[in-house]
């Protein structure tokens, strides 16, 4: 086993080296104040959002100021957003959105031919990263008067309304979004203001009275060791973005359980192959590297009620149309699926001579030292060395972790294809590609499946489990429910008056 103790000794004196930087810009987050909100991320993430996507400073800084037509709440519903509402006509080849009464941040009305125009550029930009998703049938986005605007589709797609709540589809001009909040910087920190205090379909935010000074947020970017001191020592009410790199920090720095909550979140946490070379060419390494991982030990590395290991592509079967394809190992016990492995290294061994380490780009944070610990033990028992890098594109092996979303086989496969440059298969994305021309529902599901299929056998993939997204949650807020999407309103939490 690893050497844990130690390693979370030495992580418990850097965190409280870290409480001693709280000192410098500290605010309390006590009493009737603005609501301290801590991120995990860098200020890039708030500077840069959408060339950070989908890191959890960039979503939030994107969901705070700068709404798209929809939006997610809490539990994973579509709201309004920019858009007051819609209608679906035409069997789903039609999405008519009424916008509400907005204002860009110099003051100038938002309109229709504002929206459309940068909506469709946003759509044409996700369909290089996503070809195959649920915007690939969008014809073109119309104005059609100075306050409606139509999406046209060439054929019906579900998830397209989950798609445009995507923090990616966020409607901003230059000058930054739409609300519901604005920003401004003060003291390494971005103070976000409410834009209107109504639900406000018609409200202006020069109506009425200011907001109390409870509706306004101090949100920083930060390490996650300043931002679990600060919460405990109650100089923030909140930390968002918590993942399983930094897991392993919160029993060294004292945090109540009651105050961590868990989303239950689906996607993908896995490696994906994306290096090149006759090692990793070989349909056999592959195959060696999946069966190699003993995916029993993460629970104990990891201990979260609920979460599960995996090694399927997809969690359930959603609109596959039939259970996610399992691999052809399985069902084996470890030594023989480590067996089988090893033989595969030793045949190509036999060949090419001693293989090169595999290069493996994971992020900074204790939990991915975890992990590599595990993955250098494991692939070295069938005789693959590893080497930890931390720049992705030097990288045989890099991790993916994102939450879903949308349900659909259509995105967990979009996401570890060809278009990710990802060791993939060609038969698996010619599939995909006659799924989007499909001329009926039957055979567009037929398609996904076949691709579903040979992209498990190609092993261009190597599914660990469910991603894992925490926060922490004081008391004193109200209104904080775990999310599905991992999706948190800054607008929909209230100070507790207990």
């Amino acid at each position: 086993m690893f050497a844990v103790l130690p390693f979370l000794r030495r992580r418990a004196a850097l965190i409280a080296g870290a409480s001693l930087a709280l000192a410098l810009g500290g605010c309390s987050d006590e009493g009737s104040g603005p609501v301290v909100v801590s991120v995990v991320g860098d200020r890039d993430d708030f500077a840069k959002p959408l060339q950070h996507l989908p890191d959890p400073g960039a979503k939030l800084i994107l969901e705070a100021t700068a709404q798209g037509l929809v939006a997610f709440d809490a539990s994973g519903d579509i709201l309004p957003a920019l858009a007051q509402r819609w209608i679906v006509q035409d069997d789903g080849r039609s999405y008519i959105f009424r916008l509400r009464r907005a204002f860009w941040a110099n003051g100038a009305r938002v309109t229709a031919p504002d929206v459309a125009r940068m909506l469709m550029a946003r759509i044409e930009s996700l369909r290089l990263l996503d070809p195959d998703g649920p915007l690939d049938a969008v014809q073109a986005v119309i104005p059609m008067t100075g306050e409606v605007i139509e999406i046209r589709l060439a054929a019906p797609r579900p998830y397209v309304l989950q798609m445009l709540a995507q923090p990616q589809m966020a409607v901003l001009s230059r000058d930054g979004g739409t609300g519901p909040y604005r920003r401004t910087k003060q003291d390494g920190a971005v103070v976000l203001t409410p834009v209107d205090r109504s639900s406000g379909d018609d409200a202006d935010e020069d109506q009425g009275d200011a907001p109390p000074v409870w509706q306004t947020r101090v949100v920083r970017a930060e390490r996650a060791a300043l931002a679990i001191i600060r919460f405990r020592e109650r100089d923030s009410a909140l930390l968002l973005g918590g993942r399983f790199t930094d897991l392993p920090l919160l029993v060294p720095a004292g945090i109540d359980r009651d105050n961590v909550r868990i989303d239950p979140v689906q996607g993908l946490l896995g490696l994906a192959v994306t290096g090149e070379g006759k090692l990793l060419d070989d349909d056999g390494i592959r195959a060696a590297i999946n069966m190699a991982i003993d995916r029993s030990q993460l629970p104990a590395m990891f201990p979260l009620g609920g979460w599960a290991t995996s090694d399927r592509i997809m969690p359930d079967q959603m609109d596959l149309g039939r259970p996610p394809t399992a691999p052809d190992w399985a069902a084996l016990p470890l030594e023989e699926r480590r067996g089988n492995a090893a033989a595969s290294v030793k045949r190509w061994v036999a060949t090419h001579g001693a293989p090169p380490p595999l290069r493996i780009a994971l992020p900074k944070g204790p939990g991915a030292t975890l992990l590599f610990a595990m993955l250098r033990r494991d692939l070295g028992a069938v005789g693959l060395p590893t080497q930890r890098v931390a720049i992705t594109a030097e990288a045989d092996l890099r991790l993916v972790d994102e939450v879903a979303a949308y349900d659909s086989a259509l995105w967990y496969l979009g996401r570890v294809g060809c278009a990710r440059k990802i060791h993939c298969s060609d038969q698996a994305d010619a599939q995909l590609q006659a799924a989007s021309l499909a001329s009926s529902p039957d055979e567009r599901a037929a398609r996904i499946a076949a691709a579903e299929a040979l992209m498990v056998a190609h092993n261009g993939y190597i599914a660990l489990g469910a991603p894992v997204r925490w926060s922490l949650v004081s008391k004193r807020l109200t209104g904080f429910l775990p999310s599905a999407r991992a999706r948190h309103p800054l607008n929909h939490l209230f100070r507790s008056t207990n």
